[in-house]
């Protein structure tokens, strides 16, 4: 008797609850979503930020056409499961504790990609596309610095081993042949000579081997007098919005990664990007500039560190390795930005520029998705920047921005001439993804938070060979295909 009284009582409220949604529903949702760029970033928070939620809107248009057979039907199965909960209490904890972890909060699409369960049925639809990536290990949200592939591949091969011999040889040479360095470290540069290789890469240290050793205690020795001549100064007027700057935007650099965080290394950092603004006066510091640092940090670390960097202590280390892996940083990230200055003077224009051309490069590429951001007004310049600014680092987990600089600085011009290939194959990457989105903030959200966390050396291997075949097809033909 009290079932058929409440199965009576939860069809009332069922049918009381459908027509309550249908009133609701009356207004159009289209009416709700931002009209412009200028909204949409009033709502929405830099997508960089780690304290975002996703927020969850389901269709509702299901409840409309339900009736009360379904409602009845819907209750009957409510009790009947009811039922057999009451008789098995173990299985009903465990199913709670599912459906707890089916709804936990989710801060950005990267950890909700993470955490997605195949058989959840309260998604968003716009993320079923989602579900048809290939399965692959979970890597952890505070991702390995470490090599490592997203298939799951073995550390080290016979050929992977091969080609560490041929650079060990090659290292070891008289006058290293920077042409066949350059060629060898294309496609990847082992971890193990990665510090030495990149030092030779960047112009930091000479081809003749027995120059090496006198030029790195030169140039330690002149970095840390930059130190002792201009460090104080950060304190004077002149100075002070600088290094105020630098301090506010050092933690925020790489904040899910605890070494970032350590006290000494945020030291570092303060003194690498403040001497490095006041001997550049052109640009200064620009925000953007202290990303640069961490890929040159981590790999002159790894000199000294045979475990993953991302939790280890710098305090372990000697004062003399910490000057080293200072300076160092100093001058590879130096070098790095000579090539890309323009990036950060008065206004931009290199950044402006770029932006500009890796638009009309997509519009050749693929006038499909080109069209569709100028359908729902989507300038290039709202997501692109940030993809010129910092490298693509805020799209991409370190180990796989570490990996692209093998490549960048194996090729002429790396970091800006092919960076702009690179951009327009990552866009082109998520074309799909992109022509499922129809308004323009659920495209401003897709490119703000681009499904990456997985990605390891596979994934970046085939992003950099799309990247060379289109500079290939474009870049000694720019008219070639214009339209």
């Amino acid at each position: 008797m009290v079932s058929v009284f409440c199965l009576f009582c939860f069809v009332l409220f069922f049918d009381s609850f459908i027509k309550e949604r249908s009133k609701v529903n009356a207004v159009p949702l289209k009416n709700k979503k931002a009209s412009s760029f200028h909204e949409f970033a009033r709502n929405t928070s830099d997508a960089w930020d780690i304290g975002d939620d996703e927020d969850e809107d389901f269709s509702t248009s299901s409840f409309q056409t339900l009736n009360s057979k379904v409602a009845l039907a819907t209750a009957a199965q409510v009790l009947e499961n009811h039922s057999k909960l009451r008789m098995k209490p173990e299985r009903s904890q465990s199913t709670a504790a599912d459906i707890t972890t089916n709804f936990k909060v989710i801060k950005s699409s990267s950890d909700a990609q993470l955490s997605r369960n195949s058989g959840d049925t309260c998604l968003r639809n716009p993320l079923h596309k989602q579900q048809s990536l290939p399965l692959r290990p979970i890597i952890p949200l505070v991702a390995r610095i470490s090599d490592q592939n997203a298939s799951g591949a073995p550390p080290m091969t016979v050929r992977e081993k091969t080609r560490l011999e041929k650079f060990r040889q090659l290292l070891s040479s008289h006058n290293t042949d920077l042409d066949e360095l350059r060629k060898c470290s294309w496609p990847g540069v082992p971890r193990e000579v990665r510090p030495v290789t990149w030092r030779l890469l960047s112009g930091y240290l000479p081809a003749n081997t027995e120059r090496r050793k006198m030029t790195l205690q030169r140039k330690r020795e002149e970095y840390f007098g930059f130190i002792e001549q201009y460090y104080d100064s950060r304190n004077e007027e002149h100075h002070q919005d600088t290094y105020r700057q630098i301090h506010i935007d050092i933690p925020r650099t790489n904040p899910l990664i605890p070494l970032f965080q350590q006290p000494l290394v945020q030291e570092i950092f303060e003194r690498i990007l403040f001497i490095w603004a006041i001997r550049h006066p052109a640009s200064g510091y620009v925000q953007g500039i202290n990303d640069l640092v961490t890929p040159f940090f981590v790999v002159f670390l790894s000199e000294y560190v045979e475990e993953d960097v991302e939790n280890f202590d710098v305090t372990n280390l000697s004062q003399d390795m910490l000057r080293s892996i200072e300076a160092d940083s100093f001058w590879c990230m130096s070098k790095l930005l000579d090539g890309i200055q323009d990036n950060y003077t008065f206004a931009q224009p290199g950044i402006q520029k770029k932006v500009q051309a890796l638009e009309e490069l997509v519009s050749r590429i693929d006038e499909q998705v080109h069209n569709h951001f100028r359908r729902y007004e989507v300038e290039y310049l709202q997501f692109a920047f940030r993809w010129m600014n910092n490298l693509l680092m805020r799209e991409l987990p370190l180990r796989c921005t570490i990996r692209l600089w093998d490549t960048y600085q194996s090729e002429p011009e790396g970091f800006s001439h092919f960076h702009l290939y690179v951009c327009a194959a990552f866009l082109i990457k998520w074309r799909k993804e992109i022509l499922d989105e129809e308004d323009f903030q659920g495209l401003l959200m897709l490119l703000q938070n681009l499904p990456t966390i997985h990605w390891g050396n596979e994934e970046i291997g085939l992003l950099l060979a799309e990247a060379y075949r289109l500079k290939y097809m474009f870049a000694d033909a720019p008219n070639h295909y214009r339209r």
